[in-house]
């Protein structure tokens, strides 16, 4: 992150606590408001956000892929009732953003190597059509509540990578996008596993997906495991659970060869209701072992020939 600018107002120490306020920012000055924030011992960091802070609409501008990156800060509290404002209309419908490496894969918020983070009454909005456009995306980081808050996107509400343990998802109302995902795992050497993610109270409407798990096939082995799925409500969503070890979007992987990435200990309680009747359970080359009460049955028909595409 050494090619971002730092601009920071009034920090201060104030009762063991370190308090920042950011306000009014205007994009020709600024690529980033976060920096990389060490950790101190028995210290709380706040930062209060005022006003609107904007992004650059030209991808030029964009040295890294990130624009809000919370990178290996330990807790930490976001507040204030300010806007930030990635402009991203403007930006993906520039000329040329599709071939723009970071024009079309800049996620709302980066959490990246951190501990004991809370969004809370946080608000994500971007259009259906916005291109890759993440609401949140976790990585390697342990400890972290995303809390009583909306997320519209293009892409998946939130997307938990590779290292991630610890995490609640609570009160979330996502939709329109792609749900709520973990991975794709294991695509690249030295992935970390995934242990111990909740997903409850949330509501998923008008979104492609609800709540998935994404590997990819003949590539490195890992694990997932502890995940908790509980008391979520879909309304209009083509695939209320996913799991899929065979994810492949682009068709550039080992499709023939099974996932080397174990599940395990993986628990479910999904209301759905669409236009097509109740859920059923779909399965393919899977010997799942379950406990119980199923409904519907797991794995009680087969994945048809073409299934529904999930992106």
């Amino acid at each position: 992150m050494s090619a971002i600018q730092k601009h920071k107002l009034h920090e201060k120490p104030y009762h063991n606590r370190i308090i920042t306020l950011l306000r009014d920012f205007h994009p020709s000055i600024m690529q980033s408001i976060l920096e990389p924030i060490p950790s101190w011992p028995r210290s709380h960091r706040y930062s209060l956000i005022q006003g609107t802070v904007k992004a650059p609409v030209d991808p030029g501008a964009f040295n890294e892929p990130k624009w809000i990156a919370f990178d290996r800060i330990e807790n930490f509290k976001l507040s204030g009732g300010g806007v930030v404002d990635g402009q991203g209309t403007t930006a993906y419908k520039r000329e040329g953003c599709k071939g723009h490496d970071y024009c079309c894969s800049l996620p709302i918020a980066n959490v990246l190597g951190c501990k004991n983070i809370t969004f809370e009454h946080f608000t994500v909005s971007a259009p259906d059509e916005s291109p890759n456009t993440d609401g949140i995306h976790i990585g390697r980081s342990d400890g972290v509540n995303v809390l009583n808050s909306e997320i519209k996107t293009g892409d998946d509400c939130v997307l938990i990578g590779d290292g991630s343990k610890n995490l609640v998802i609570n009160g979330v109302t996502c939709g329109p996008g792609h749900g709520i995902s973990i991975g794709s795992l294991r695509l690249f050497k030295n992935e970390e596993p995934v242990d111990g993610f909740i997903v409850k109270n949330c509501t998923m409407t008008n979104s492609s997906n609800g709540v998935r798990i994404k590997t990819w096939p003949g590539a490195e082995p890992g694990t997932c495991s502890n995940i908790h799925f509980e008391d979520i409500t879909l309304t209009n969503d083509s695939s209320p659970i996913i799991i899929d070890q065979k994810y492949c979007p682009w068709k550039k992987c080992k499709i023939n060869e099974e996932s080397k990435v174990k599940l395990s200990n993986i628990n479910t309680e999904i209301m759905h209701s669409g236009p097509t009747g109740p859920a059923v359970s779909q399965c393919s080359n899977v010997k799942p072992k379950v406990s119980g009460k199923q409904n519907p049955a797991t794995c009680s028909a087969l994945i048809p020939a073409k299934p529904t595409p999930a992106a």
